[in-house]
């Protein structure tokens, strides 16, 4: 895996031209607290200061570089269909404590407590390509015109809930056929292949690739960027498995 991310990361700098703390063992911790959603803090001290891999992730995350890894690994998707989905994660108390108000952070808070939604868009093998993070109470179809923005595909698979005028338009715009069950309360529904629709099924174990790491089967982080690049950095995992 390595070997194949080490090219798509930022140079190592530092002074006389080599880096006070290498790549490597600083991808190595910030993939350890990934998985386990352990505090930045509790890092063990075989990775070193915690602050030094925290400013690493942290400075990476402002230039955007693990959205720009998830870009160039995407290029190997299949894009004979895409499938359009959301899941809703819990935030951990501490996350809402971020200020500037909970939804700019993409937190809703229900009684159930503060939660996240992930909006994500797979290839046909339930592969991530792209992906939103909003309040837990947004409804899927209003990030849908957003994730199906510069892709071509055949088919565009949604459940239900993305059964409405703008996204079909979106669609339509592509050029690809839609796969959505209609709401019920639809006046009048369009068309659609229930046997094709039993491909979705794909997006499903996408989502259950990406709840394997623990700081997104739970929300620690308290900005909505943090949380983001946690989203990219499972899809990136994702893709340097295969």
């Amino acid at each position: 895996m390595w070997a194949k991310l080490e090219p798509l990361l930022p140079p190592e700098r530092g002074g006389m031209g080599r880096s006070r703390h290498p790549n490597r063992p600083m991808v190595e911790a910030i993939l350890w607290r990934h998985r386990t959603g352990a505090p930045w803090r509790d890092l063990p001290e075989e990775f070193g200061p915690w602050t030094s891999v925290y400013t690493r992730f942290e400075a990476w995350t402002k230039r955007g570089v693990w959205q720009r890894i998830l870009e160039f690994l995407r290029k190997e998707a299949d894009l004979e269909w895409v499938m359009l989905d959301g899941t809703i994660i819990r935030a951990h108390q501490p996350s809402a404590g971020k200020r500037g108000g909970l939804w700019n952070q993409a937190l809703g808070r229900s009684r159930g407590g503060c939660s996240t939604k992930i909006h994500l868009i797979c290839d046909a093998h339930g592969n991530p390509l792209d992906f939103l993070v909003t309040p837990g109470q947004a409804h899927e179809s209003r990030s849908a015109e957003g994730l199906l923005c510069g892709w071509q595909a055949e088919y565009v698979s949604g459940d239900r809930a993305y059964d409405g005028n703008p996204v079909w338009k979106a669609i339509e715009a592509m050029g690809a056929t839609a796969v959505i069950p209609p709401h019920p309360r639809r006046k009048n529904p369009a068309a659609w292949d229930s046997h094709l629709y039993k491909a979705r099924h794909a997006i499903e174990h996408g989502f259950a690739k990406l709840k394997q790491f623990r700081a997104l089967a739970t929300r620690f982080d308290k900005t909505a960027r943090s949380f983001s690049a946690q989203v990219a950095l499972a899809c990136i995992v994702i893709w340097l498995r295969l």
